[in-house]
């Protein structure tokens, strides 16, 4: 394929090309926790955004989302045919990092703990603000990500609702350009090495 077809075939959010590519940087991110993966840079026309373009890329009209914070629009919410749900029962919730969790997810089962959610948070920025020090599974030793616009309490909630392993939750960060995965095998504390105890 040329870069003409390239370029064509990356022309939108919702093309298939597209989708693909974002899937394969979405998973390089879950492979290795903390690392920063810039989002389908190619695509540049006016309906891009990281937020959608995940969305896109991991849901369909079979699973569930969850938007308390009403970060998807009308038009969105067409496109991408799946089906609202409450952040309670939702396989998929969009949420700000900056606006505290009011509400308990699905973390899975112990038959079927890949039923847990995935939480999709929008923060102001990757790669700038406090460290954040990340221990686990796809990570040598330690892995140290700085973050600012993530609230205390959504750490403090993860570390609750990550704590009867492998039941859990999974998240993705983004800002305007950039994700970063942080599965529920991760463990994170601060430089200091506290954790975040309720």
């Amino acid at each position: 394929m040329n870069t003409d077809l390239n370029s064509k075939a990356l022309a939108s959010v919702w093309a298939p090309a597209a989708q693909q590519l974002s899937f394969r940087k979405l998973m390089t991110a879950f492979s290795f926790p903390g690392r920063i993966e810039t989002m389908t840079p190619e695509i540049q026309n006016k309906d891009f955004t990281v937020l959608r373009m995940i969305l896109a890329t991991l849901t369909d009209g079979e699973v569930t989302v969850a938007d308390p914070h009403h970060m998807i629009d009308d038009h969105d919410w067409s496109k991408l045919e799946t089906n609202r749900e409450t952040p309670e029962k939702a396989r998929f919730i969009v949420a700000r990092g900056d606006i505290a969790p009011m509400f308990s997810p699905g973390l899975g089962s112990l038959e079927c703990p890949e039923t847990g959610a995935t939480i999709i948070l929008r923060v102001e920025h990757l790669g700038r603000g406090e460290p954040l020090v990340l221990r686990g599974p796809g990570i040598q030793s330690v892995k140290e990500v700085a973050c600012s616009g993530l609230g205390a309490a959504w750490l403090c909630k993860r570390q609750e609702w990550n704590g009867a392993f492998p039941l859990g939750v999974d998240m993705i960060l983004f800002d305007a350009s950039r994700v970063i995965a942080l599965p529920r095998t991760t463990r994170i504390t601060t430089k200091e090495g506290k954790s975040w105890d309720m």
